[in-house]
Parts: C-alpha cells; structure tokens; sequence
C-alpha cells in the first residue's frame, strides 16, 4: 500500500518545482529557460499520470488477489457455518473488484481489452450463484463426484476469469510486455484477419514492385496462419460439401498466386528483370481476387451455420429443461422407476452433447468471420463457456438422479439449467448480430437522403443516390454496434428497476433515450423508422433534450444523497451530461456542403450520442446504487409533455433524401 500513501507528495513535487521554475523564467525575457522548463513540466506531467495509472493499476490487482484467496477459502471450508462467513467475505470482495474493473474498462482505450474485461466481469457475474449452490450440493453430499466435478469446475472457470483480467490490466505495463503464454491463451486470431493481413501485404508488394526476404517470408507466415484458420471450416462436419469443396480450391489457388508473385520478387531481387512488373502486377491481382472471393465463402459458410442456430439453441433449451424433470418421477412409480430414469438420463445427455458440439461449432465459426474486434471476443467467450458449463448440466443432473430426494442438488441443477439457457440466449444473439452485419443487401446500404435543398447549408442542386463505400461502411456500422450494445446495457441495467416501481421517473426516461439509441443504431444499417439524414438528426435533438430532462431529475435526486464517495462519485458523472448535450446540439446544427461533409456530420452524431449515452449510463446506474444504499425515494413518474414526431420532421423530404431501403 505504500504507492498509495505517498502519490499525494508525489504528485505535488513532480508539478511544484517546474512550476515554479517557469514562474521564475516568466518575471525575466529568457525563451530558452522558458522552452526548458515547459519541457521539464510537461515531463512532470507524464510522470504524475504514469504513477496515477499504477496506482490504479495496484488497487486492482490486490482486490484481484483478495477475491483469488477467498476463493481458496471457499474452496477448503469444511462446514456449513464456515463457508458462510467465507461467502459473505468473497462477497464483499467480488463487489469492490466488480466497481474497480467497470472503471478500468472505461479507461480502457483498446477495443479488445475492454472486450476482454467485460467477457470475465460477465463470467464472475453468473458464475457467482453456481459457486454458492454447487459447493452446498458438495458439503451435503461429500462423497458424490459428480458434485465435487460441478464445484471444480465453477472454481476453475472463475480463476480463469480473474487471470484474463490479471493480463488486461498489466498489459503494456513496464516490465510486462512479453506475456507469450498468456498472449497464447487469449488472443486466437481469426480467419478474416488473416485474410485481411494477406491481401495488405501483397498490397505493399505491388506498391513496392516487389518483396525482400523479409517479407516473403512474412507472406509464407500468413499464409499458412490462413490455410490452418480454414481447417475449422473445413474440418467442421457441419459444413456442407459445397463449402468444403470451394473453401479448399480458393485456398490452394492463393497459395499458387502467391507461388507466383514470389517467383517474380525472387526475379527481380536477383536478376532485376525489367519486363517483370506485368508478371508482379498479375500475381498480385490474382492473389488479392482469391483473398476477396475466400473471404466471401468463409463468410456464406458460417451464415449457412449460423442460420441453423436458433431453433438448435431452442431445441437444447427444452432438452435442459427436460433434465429438470431428472430425480422428480411419479410417486406410484417411484419404486421401480430406477433403471428408467438412468435411461432417460443417458438418452437425453446424448442428444444435449449432440446439440452441444453442434452450436460450439457455430459460434467457432462465427468468431472467424466477425468484423470487430468486440464481437471476436464475445464469439471466443461464448464458445469457452458453452464447452466448459455445457456438460455441467448433465453433471447436476446425474447428481439429482443419485440423490432425487436432495433439496441442495435440485437447486443446484436449476441454477445450472438457467445458465444453460443464458449461454443459449448469447450464442443465439451473436449469430443475428453477424448475420446482419454481413448481409449483403445493397439497397440498405446507401444514402439518398445526402445534403437535401434548404437544410443544412446544402446547396439546391438534388444529388443522385450514391453507395458507400467499404471503408465508410465499416466506420459507421462500427459506431452505431458500440451505440446499440451501450443501449443494451442500459435495458439490461433499467430492467431490473422497472418492478421496483413503476412510477420511477429516472427509468422512463432511460428507458426511452435507449430506444432513441437503438433507432439511431438502425440507421446505421438502413433500418427502422430513420429513413433519412434529417430523421437521423431530428432525433438526434431529441435525445439532446431528453438528456437534459433525465439531468434536472437526477440533479433534483442528488440533494437526497448523503454526502460522501458515492454522491461525490454521482455528480462526477452527472456533471458531465450538460458538455455533451451542448457538444451534440452544436453538431446537429453544424451546417454541411456535400456528400462527404454530410456524411462526416453523420458519423459525428453517431459518435457524440455515443458518448452521451455511455454517461448517462454511468448517472443511472451511480444513481440506483445510492438509492439501495440509502434507501432513497425515488422521483416519481411525470406525464410526457412532448412525444417525438419524426413524420412532421420529414416534411423536409424531397425525392433525393429518401433512403433506397
């Protein structure tokens, strides 16, 4: 703890003493002792925030550590009185590791590692309660393997969890920087990337009219990280023959065009042969066009999969759900019904391990093709956890079949089973999220609705409908998921308030600038009720205003807040709400000339509302947890005194602002 006791001093040195020294160069004419100390101040800078973010870095680590030991407590009680303490202490523990993480997530800047982080804050989250109800199924029956193997099993999986965030956070650390086993262990990369990789290599050759050794076998490299990426597809006994039979004749003609091009480098280092740069020129076009063609039948195998998915992950809902049932039989039957059960048991693992293997395959599929770094990590996690908790299901119940008179065990199978059925909701979600991200659907996918006459200092001349193209779609799409999973989690968070109290004002109102959101988020994919750049940007102004509604009521709440870290953390964020509201009303109202200015005002509202959103998140959920704590009334429901008319709004249509979708 001594980092912490002596940061205050610390910090104070480091900006005392340039500080002062450029005071003193200020009552003088000396530029260069002026440039000198604003050098030394700006190097003071650095330090200060360098120690402030080990400092946070060391908290984070040791409540890390103090849950791992709790955890080991847990793990060694051997009655039912100690392991309640030894709860209620992992408790307090996971609780303040839960605040530190969130915190560390959004400092994050890194797309994956916030991924990362909120893949094992996910998995300590649900794995809590299985912990509770399989190490009380344990105590209760000591002898019973299969609950020792439940218990085990969640322990493993939590420690997992705990070293992923062990590795996020001191990544990039000094000292840390070569992590090769744990680098191994989460970051797999995947097909698409691979893919990506190649073709901006054989980019780099044509533009360079050739390649060295260095990168030749740099280009050998990748292209067998390629071929081995394609055996999940290929190996999948899932995927249909046509695919097995396209996905392998494209990979062998890369491999030949690549032959090509490398036999021409070669020529050219050795020889420099003048009339090689058609040959390079025509090796490149033909390794790129391969790249390109893979690409999409990677992409058309996993969707034929993914589609498959959901009545899969319905049928292995009921299969679990069927499980419940082990341990319960007929009372009249209850003397002979022994062997049925046990057959019944074994008939439906069977077909729960099928459907198992089946959906694993999918979402290994899946992650391959997923086009952001946050939806890779989800398919990974989604993945892991199928394969390790799936067949736990089975577990508890074969433990239930061998005491079905056990109130820990059926309790235990229940809590399994609803994890199941989570782990099924998530997989199936992340299969329609890439489904359409990867639909191809080109009347989606362009704006007519660019500068319209009149509005937005566009100029009165009507534009012709234009497609974007493949980098304009890949930043904004990008940028309208963030925003849709942002309103995901606020439902999720408003979701368990709303039965609470129906007349919660601070719910209504979130609730309805998450489906502002959401609706923003659909045009993005040329979808939903938006169907045009001013729809986008009218709504745009409405969440603008909503915001600051939900700011008076939260603001109004805060002077029931008892002073102390938590109000103090409260206005923190609150007070952050009025700068973005005012930073995304001036972006609305900037005026544009063209269809890149128009297009640039889009992605810059997109962005804005994002970060608007990710703030007002933070107030609603600082705001309940003060409200559990304290025990606060809440602000009553108010009528609307307003309702969003976005056809009024689209009087401003004219024949080029209207979506080809």
């Amino acid at each position: 703890m001594a980092p912490r006791r002596h940061t205050p001093l610390a910090i104070s040195l480091a900006y005392y003493r340039p500080g002062r020294a450029i005071e003193r160069v200020c009552g003088g004419a000396d530029g260069a002792g002026m440039v000198s100390a604003a050098r030394a101040l700006l190097a003071a800078v650095t330090r200060v925030l360098l120690l402030a973010d080990m400092v946070v870095v060391r908290q984070l680590l040791l409540a890390k550590d103090k849950v791992a030991r709790s955890l080991d407590r847990l793990e060694s009680v051997s009655n039912f009185a100690e392991f309640v303490r030894a709860f209620t202490e992992f408790g307090g523990g996971m609780v303040e590791l839960a605040r530190l993480t969130a915190e560390r997530r959004a400092d994050l800047r890194d797309e994956r590692r916030r991924a990362q982080v909120a893949a094992a804050r996910n998995v300590l989250e649900r794995s809590t309660l299985m912990l509770l109800t399989s190490s009380k199924t344990c105590m209760r029956h000591p002898g019973s393997a299969s609950a020792r193997e439940n218990r085990d099993t969640v322990f493993c999986q939590m420690r997992r969890a705990m070293d992923l965030i062990h590795y996020v956070v001191r990544d990039g650390l000094p000292g840390h920087e070569e992590q090769s086993h744990e680098a191994a262990q989460w970051e797999a990369g995947t097909a698409l990337g691979a893919l990506r990789g190649l073709t901006a290599q054989v980019r780099t050759a044509r533009a360079r009219g050739g390649a060295d050794a260095v990168r030749r076998r740099a280009l050998a490299s990748t292209l067998r990280a390629l071929v081995e990426r394609t055996h999940d597809f290929t190996d999948s006994a899932y995927t249909s023959h046509d695919h097995r039979q396209r996905i392998l004749a494209l990979a062998e003609r890369i491999a030949y065009e690549l032959e090509r091009l490398v036999a021409v480098a070669v020529s050219v280092e050795e020889q420099g042969a003048s009339g090689s740069g058609a040959a390079l020129e025509s090796a490149c076009a033909g390794a790129t066009s391969a790249a390109g063609e893979l690409e999409r039948a990677l992409v058309a195998a996993a969707r034929d999969q993914a589609r498959d998915l959901p009545p899969l992950a319905e049928d292995a809902r009921r299969l679990a759900t069927d499980l419940a049932y082990i341990g319960n039989p007929p009372r009249t039957l209850a003397s002979s019904c022994g062997e049925r059960e046990s057959e019944r048991l074994h008939n439906i693992a069977s077909r729960l391990h099928e459907q198992l293997d089946h959906i694993i395959e999918v979402c290994k599929l899946l992650r391959h093709i997923a086009m952001s770094e946050t939806l890779q990590v989800s398919a990974k996690f989604a993945e892991i956890n199928l394969r390790i908790y799936g067949p736990q299901v089975v577990t508890a119940a074969r433990t239930l079949a061998a005491h079905p008179g056990s109130a820990a065990a059926r309790e235990n199978l229940d809590v399994f089973v609803d994890m199941w059925a989570w782990l099924l909701t998530d997989a199936a979600r992340l299969a329609k999220e890439l489904l359409d991200l990867t639909d191809e659907r080109p009347d989606k996918q362009q704006y007519s609705s660019l500068p319209r006459p009149g509005k937005h200092g566009t100029t009165s001349k009507p534009l012709k409908a234009v497609r974007l193209d493949s980098d304009e779609q890949a930043k904004i799409a990008k940028s309208g998921l963030e925003m849709k999973m942002m309103s995901s989690e606020m439902d999720a968070e408003t979701e368990k308030w709303q039965g609470a109290d129906e007349n919660n004002d601070i719910v209504k109102r979130a609730k309805n600038m998450s489906s502002m959101a959401f609706a923003m988020y659909q045009f993005t994919k040329g979808e939903g009720r938006l169907n045009t750049t001013q729809d986008l940007f009218t709504q745009a102004e409405y969440f603008a205003e909503e915001a600051n509604r939900l700011y008076k009521i939260v603001r109004q709440f805060s002077y029931q807040v008892p002073a102390g870290t938590m109000k103090k953390e409260l206005l923190e964020h609150l007070d952050k709400v009025p700068t973005y509201v005012q930073q995304l009303q001036f972006t609305v109202k900037e005026p544009t000339v063209g269809r890149a200015a128009t297009f640039s005002k889009v992605d810059n509202v997109i962005q804005e509302t994002k970060h608007l959103m990710n703030v007002i998140s933070k107030v609603v959920t600082t705001c309940f947890d003060c409200a559990n704590k304290y025990s606060l009334c809440m602000p009553e429901r108010v009528p609307m005194h307003w309702k969003p008319n976005l056809q009024k709004a689209s009087t401003f249509k004219s024949e080029n602002s209207v979506l080809n979708g």
